[in-house]
């Protein structure tokens, strides 16, 4: 009888899955999706045009290392625009020290950022890109200033080029 119930017992351990094992929610992410944007090269294309970081950054959805930016101190007056195809992205007037170790901003120029959800470190997150070639740029997050906006937009430098203003 005793060998029966822990026979039974280990059947029964064996057999249960934890919730941790499956994932009921499906994750759909902006890979899933069929999106144009209004520029569109091939990979090759991409390749040949970018750096090796901004390619990894823009093209792969990688992460710079903190720090590394040499447009984290920029303090000049200008635009930030997108390293892959010059969209205007970011005033410089909307930058500042968040302490992150990346750029970052409290708002983007209207209309030229788009927005999904990514689930990547196993976290919800918003991610953000640009909307005309679709590389991306970083998250944001709701931890910025409270004086302005309230939001990070906690951006890869290799991601953009900055114009100064005397040159638009």
């Amino acid at each position: 009888m005793i060998k029966r119930m822990i026979f039974t017992l280990s059947i029964l351990l064996v057999g249960c899955k934890g919730n941790s094992q499956e994932k009921t929610e499906e994750v759909k992410t902006r890979t899933d999706k069929q999106v144009t944007y209004k520029v569109n090269k091939t990979d090759a294309e991409w390749r040949n045009e970018l750096s090796e970081l901004q390619y990894y950054v823009l093209r792969k959805a990688g992460t710079e290392p903190a720090g590394s930016s040499e447009l984290l101190d920029n303090k000049k007056k200008g635009v930030y625009v997108c390293a892959a195809c010059n969209t205007e992205l970011f005033r410089s007037e909307h930058k500042y020290d968040s302490g992150s170790g990346w750029p970052s901003f409290d708002r983007e120029i209207k209309g030229n950022v788009a927005y999904d959800v990514d689930y990547k470190i196993g976290v919800k997150r918003t991610e953000e890109h640009c909307a005309v070639c679709g590389g991306h740029l970083g998250h944001v997050f709701d931890d910025g200033p409270r004086e302005t906006t309230g939001i990070r937009h906690c951006v890869n430098g290799a991601a953009l080029k900055f114009v100064p203003a005397d040159n638009q």
